[in-house]
């Protein structure tokens, strides 16, 4: 026993004083405990068995520890495993589970205890770029779950939302385009690639069946009026002449009438009673030497005047009642219905591919009134009986004519006050007549009519308006004494001249 005895309280200091240091190294960063040989000076009864003087110093440690931090029961079974590191798992082992117990201690100190804002704040962000630098990703499932159905992947509920929605947003930021400042000049271009060019397809396909719809009309006059001498019905109007604005614009078929020469002679309206420029009269003539009866349009004579109103009632009556237009509508693939309601001679066309309409015009050409044609068109008051004079003809070969000279853009600068108009319920008084006398004006200046200068015509045209409309006076460029606007009541000139000079302000409200 005396032997057994030596060895073991020999051995036993040294146990003791290779304990203690390991674990003040170990503890050392976290807590300052108080040192062992303080206890044995307090103690000295305790260097007789070491073994107790290091449970009961340990013990302290764990009431002082336990008074300043509260019952932390996992505290001390961790400082009891750290103890007996060094004897179960060598210096290194210890040594790892040593630094390891730190961070656990550590982890848990931070979880329970209060911090500054600041060092939250410092933190926050850090943990947050970790976070965000580092993405989660979903485990792929094994190759023998191939054939089940794959779940679609949820996020993970520890990563920000705020983030993704910001990266999210910024994306969508760089990724939409930025906003276009067009000049006037690049928007009448796109509004004429929208909204004037028609289609070449539709317009050889409406060409077709004003085509066919003339040569059944003819058709039907020969048998119906085999007495009255129709000349040939030859369509026409802004689909041929290349003014087609949109596809509102009639289709013109034009019936003329035979007269037989030296029967027959125009009178001005003017010298009429009925006082009006804008008509001439067509007289009957030679009665002493040709009795009345001699011509077959003596029928519609009216106080020796070839009457327009007769034969308009008569030709309405006939395409209102007795053309078969179903019949006619199915032969050419399409539906064709007259427009009754209208004192005009209009028939609407529907197919598949288009809507158009044909006006059906009685002309009565003569060279006395310098190749223009006269119409017969539905007036008003004395001027009933009277025929319309039409300039569209001579108008359109005068803007060909002068394009043709210097390549200029004045047709193209009509369709576009065209469009406009009819796009504007303010505009819709001015029609196409208004619109070529101010291209026509204009078209006589000496200025640039390139492409480059569009737009300036479009503004100078505008101007031209107004001041048409503070006058009220709108002549006629073949025909000065005809004031287009003499139809237009005095509120109607002021709301068009209200309008014009607001798209004159803000010229891209009017496309």
């Amino acid at each position: 026993m005396g032997p057994f005895l030596m060895r073991n309280s020999q051995k036993a200091p040294l146990m003791g004083s290779a304990l203690l240091p390991s674990i003040r190294t170990a503890r050392a960063p976290v807590h300052s405990s108080p040192s062992t040989s303080l206890a044995t000076y307090l103690h000295p009864e305790l260097s007789l068995h070491p073994w107790l003087s290091y449970r009961q110093t340990m013990a302290e440690f764990s009431q002082k520890r336990g008074k300043q931090r509260g019952d932390e029961g996992l505290g001390s079974v961790v400082d009891f495993l750290l103890a007996n590191a060094r004897l179960v798992l060598g210096v290194g082992g210890a040594a790892v589970l040593g630094i390891a117990t730190l961070a656990v201690k550590r982890f848990i100190d931070r979880a329970t205890s209060p911090r500054d804002e600041d060092d939250t704040k410092g933190d926050s962000w850090k943990e947050l770029s970790l976070l965000k630098a580092t993405p989660h990703l979903q485990p792929r499932p094994p190759p023998a779950a191939l054939s089940q159905p794959v779940l679609p992947l949820i996020p993970s509920p520890s990563a920000p939302e705020e983030p993704a929605e910001t990266d999210l947003q910024v994306t969508l930021q760089l990724s939409s385009p930025a906003p276009l400042c067009l000049t006037l000049q690049e928007r009448l271009l796109a509004f004429e690639r929208d909204r004037v060019t028609i289609p070449a397809a539709q317009v050889a396909l409406a060409k077709q069946l004003a085509g066919n719809i003339a040569l059944e009309l003819q058709a039907y006059f020969r048998s119906k009026f085999p007495e009255l001498p129709f000349g040939a019905l030859v369509p026409g109007g802004p689909l041929y002449d290349g003014l087609q604005a949109g596809a509102a614009d009639h289709v013109r078929l034009l019936v003329p009438l035979v007269l037989e020469p030296g029967l027959w002679s125009l009178v001005p309206g003017v010298d009429t009673v009925a006082r009006d420029p804008r008509c001439w009269a067509v007289r009957r003539t030679q009665l002493e030497f040709c009795p009345r009866g001699s011509s077959p349009w003596d029928r519609f004579l009216v106080g020796g005047y070839l009457s327009s109103r007769i034969l308009l009632e008569l030709l309405h009556k006939a395409l209102a009642a007795s053309v078969n237009w179903p019949a006619i509508g199915s032969l050419l693939g399409c539906l064709i219905l007259p427009n009754v309601a209208s004192e005009e001679l209009l028939l609407e066309v529907q197919h598949e591919c288009l809507e158009l309409t044909v006006a059906v015009l009685v002309a009565v050409p003569g060279a006395e009134a310098d190749d223009h044609l006269l119409l017969a068109w539905p007036l008003e008051g004395l001027a009933g009986n009277l025929w319309l004079q039409d300039l569209y003809p001579v108008e359109a070969a005068r803007l060909r004519a002068l394009d043709d000279r210097d390549a200029g853009t004045r047709r193209r600068l009509l369709l576009l006050l065209c469009a406009v108009c009819r796009g504007c319920p303010a505009l819709g008084q001015l029609g196409r007549g208004h619109l070529t006398q101010v291209v026509l004006r204009l078209a006589e200046d000496n200025v640039d009519w390139t492409e480059e200068a569009l737009g300036e015509r479009f503004l100078q045209a505008l101007e031209l308006l107004i001041g048409s409309l503070e006058q009220a006076s709108l002549p006629c460029h073949f025909n000065p004494s005809v004031n287009l606007l003499s139809s237009l009541r005095e509120e109607e000139i002021d709301d068009l001249g209200y309008a014009l000079y607001s798209g004159l302000q803000k010229p891209e409200g009017l496309l």
